[in-house]
């Protein structure tokens, strides 16, 4: 079961849960202090790296812009809806008895994350059983690689595909018609948008048995980036405008779906 939304939202989710939930088995309902929690995936790492370390506040890459970006995020989720948002948020790995409260999930720097088959089995899992996964700020044909590879072992029958201009998760909240690449904050100020080879951002997607999304795929653009620096006057406002909308319209989508 999903949690609960607030306000003019609560009509339709009673209307989602009355139709029953995907899968065999329903997500753990949170505790009623918030509705919504960020939560970020600790994954297991490949080893490689070409960024020479500085991840955030660690060395891992799934630290990236950790904590500045969801605590910055949230805030903007508290001020612009009527989501019931807790201000900090979560790390969660795949091996943690509750990741199935969370049924939400963002993870950075996926060019560098590998999954076994055991943690691609309980990933498989999550997502079928309702889980929502954003992965975010991987660039290029090589780190495209190296994603596919531990993604390939969750879902090896599922296609990934371009969302395309019209799709609900484009429009559920925000009508999100311009999408431009949205950059890190390194490559913006060296006068680039792009990193690597990857000019062109993508916003990709894996979908369930009944059509719903479950793996948004923001490939060659950088959302982190662009919450964790949305007090820089460096980053232009509109590039971290546009990353709050498409942030929150994932949330909502994800929610209510």
């Amino acid at each position: 079961m999903k949690y609960l939304l607030s306000g003019a939202l609560l009509i339709l989710v009673i209307n989602v849960l009355a139709q029953g939930t995907r899968g065999d088995a329903a997500l753990v309902i949170l505790p009623p202090d918030h509705e919504f929690h960020f939560a970020r995936l600790a994954y297991p790492g490949n080893g490689y790296s070409t960024r020479g370390g500085g991840f955030g506040q660690g060395s891992q890459p799934w630290l990236t812009d950790w904590p500045e970006a969801e605590s910055f995020f949230m805030g903007g989720v508290q001020r612009l809806t009527r989501v019931h948002a807790a201000a900090d948020g979560r790390v969660i790995s795949l091996q943690d008895a509750e990741l199935f409260d969370f049924p939400f999930l963002y993870a950075v720097e996926v060019g560098y994350w590998y999954l076994d088959e055991s943690n691609a089995a309980i990933l498989r899992e999550y997502l079928l059983r309702g889980g929502f996964l954003i992965v975010d700020d991987f660039h290029g044909t090589s780190e495209w690689a190296s994603f596919m590879n531990s993604l390939h072992r969750v879902f090896p029958d599922r296609p990934i595909v371009e969302l395309p201009d019209s799709h609900e998760v484009l429009h559920v909240l925000y009508d999100l018609d311009q999408r431009i690449q949205i950059p890190g904050i390194w490559a913006l100020m060296s006068g680039a948008t792009w990193e690597r080879d990857g000019f062109k951002p993508h916003w990709r997607g894996i979908y369930d048995d009944a059509g719903n999304l479950i793996v948004a795929i923001n490939f060659n653009m950088d959302l982190g980036d662009a919450w964790e620096h949305s007090d820089w006057p460096e980053y232009p406002e509109p590039m971290t405008a546009l990353a709050y909308r498409f942030g929150i319209n994932y949330i909502i989508y994800a929610m209510t779906h």
